[in-house]
């Protein structure tokens, strides 16, 4: 596929255009490509699996806007919603059925989520979810993961993962102590010392933002146990893993019901959207019934609601176990393509996420995971899948979305571009720096 017949510009062209006007040239620095070298494509239109950039080039999408697309790019079913919704008008700043709808979706699909509150990012739903949680418990104090990523608001960007990884940034400046002095951080996969002290535990039940590092058995159960033992607010965050692992997200998935949830990605249907619920007492503290205080404009907008309620009608329980098994031999095939060239590889699996380590230690953790990332094989890894038309994310902390446009075809042609790719990092000599430094 080709986007255009003759191509305007070129990826370089595009960039050193970009960078005269956005900072770093990219509105999310991961995009940039720093971490992995070089210069990043820019994208014309996408469809299915695949994605085309401004030269024409494509490539099978395994980045997949990060988690948020699942049905395929421009699928007919999702445009169409849109454009209806558009045709009814894009914004209004009122109350719409279609948010209602949405709503209901969400909370008939989370068990022990009563209510939700949309918003217009995972980031707000986030720094929202721990306002009401301290509101609710009268306390200040809460405690994340280390490379845990729950967005960029000043209390927890400290001991991010994901882009704040990749960059080699700790944390951020810009963040005043006093917006930190009461978050904790601990070792992911590990039960922290929790008291009544605490107003709420926020976690990703699977950190993927640290690549894909499942929770350890027992790890979940433990949080919940504690967290109901102190009377601590657990949050799960499922902006990335909810209604992607199972129809009920990770909760249902993992069988542990947290009191707060925060969401984002697959319920907007590729539009911009967020959401934190939860238990009916602590989400009726909300304004207007109650003192908490959240808002947002665009909150609920209707072309996001439409595509969203749209996907989450067409996923099912079938849906999600043929995507476990896209995702399965994706997994399986990756790890026996790298490992025929003689490199050490892990490759995580959980339900329908995909991760890739190298090196042969096992990752539990954030420290696990820099290891691996220091061994500086994925940005090599990356380039060449990338010269090879199989795009993966540009930087080592970010997982692998397969999604339901994916098929053995793209799954053949994926693996047999890691084995390629693999063969060529072989034969490089050991000190080679990774491409485009």
């Amino acid at each position: 596929m080709s986007a255009h017949s003759e191509p305007s510009y070129t990826n370089k062209q595009l960039f050193e255009r970009a960078c005269k006007v956005i900072p770093g040239g990219v509105n999310s620095p991961v995009r940039a490509f720093k971490s992995v070298g070089g210069t990043p494509f820019f994208v014309a239109k996408g469809k299915g699996a695949y994605l085309i950039d401004e030269e024409g080039k494509s490539y099978i999408d395994y980045i997949q806007s990060y988690g948020a697309v699942i049905l395929g790019h421009a699928d007919e079913r999702i445009t169409l919603a849109i454009e209806h919704a558009a045709r009814l008008g894009s914004t209004f700043g009122a109350p719409t059925l279609g948010e209602v709808a949405l709503a209901e979706l969400i909370v008939g699909r989370a068990e022990g989520c009563d209510m939700v509150r949309l918003t217009s990012s995972g980031t707000e739903a986030a720094m929202s979810a721990v306002r009401l949680a301290r509101a609710f418990t009268g306390r200040e104090k809460i405690l994340k993961f280390d490379g845990c990523y729950h967005g960029h608001s000043d209390a927890l960007l400290v001991g991010g993962g994901s882009g704040v990884a990749s960059l080699g940034i700790p944390d951020s400046i810009g963040i005043p102590q006093g917006a930190v002095s009461n978050t904790v951080v601990a070792p992911y996969n590990e039960l922290p010392p929790i008291d009544d002290t605490y107003a709420a535990v926020i976690v990703e039940p699977v950190a993927a933002n640290m690549g894909l590092v499942p929770p350890a058995p027992g790890f979940l159960e433990g949080l919940r146990k504690l967290c109901s033992e102190n009377g601590v607010v657990l949050i799960f965050d499922e902006v990335i893993t909810g209604f992607r692992l199972s129809a009920g997200g990770a909760s249902r998935y993992f069988g542990v019901v947290p009191d707060m949830w925060c969401f984002g990605k697959v319920i907007g249907g590729g539009m911009p959207i967020g959401a934190f619920g939860g238990r009916r007492d602590i989400m009726e503290l909300l304004a207007p019934i109650g003192p908490v205080y959240q808002a947002g404009t665009l909150s609920g907008n209707p072309l996001a609601t439409s595509a969203g309620a749209t996907v989450l009608g067409l996923l099912d329980d079938a849906r999600y176990q043929d995507l476990a098994q896209t995702a399965e031999r994706l997994a399986n095939g990756l790890k026996e393509a790298i490992a025929s060239a003689g490199i050490e590889v892990q490759v995580p699996r959980v339900s329908t996420l995909v991760g890739i380590f190298f090196g042969s230690d096992p990752v539990d953790n954030y420290a696990d995971a820099k290891r691996s990332v220091a061994l500086g094989l994925y940005p090599k890894f990356f380039k060449e899948m990338l010269d090879l038309g199989v795009a993966l994310a540009p930087g080592p902390y970010e997982a692998i979305f397969p999604g339901l446009s994916h098929t053995d075809i793209e799954v053949s042609r994926t693996v047999e571009a890691a084995a390629e790719a693999a063969a060529r990092i072989s034969r490089l000599p050991t000190d080679s720096p990774y491409p485009g430094k």
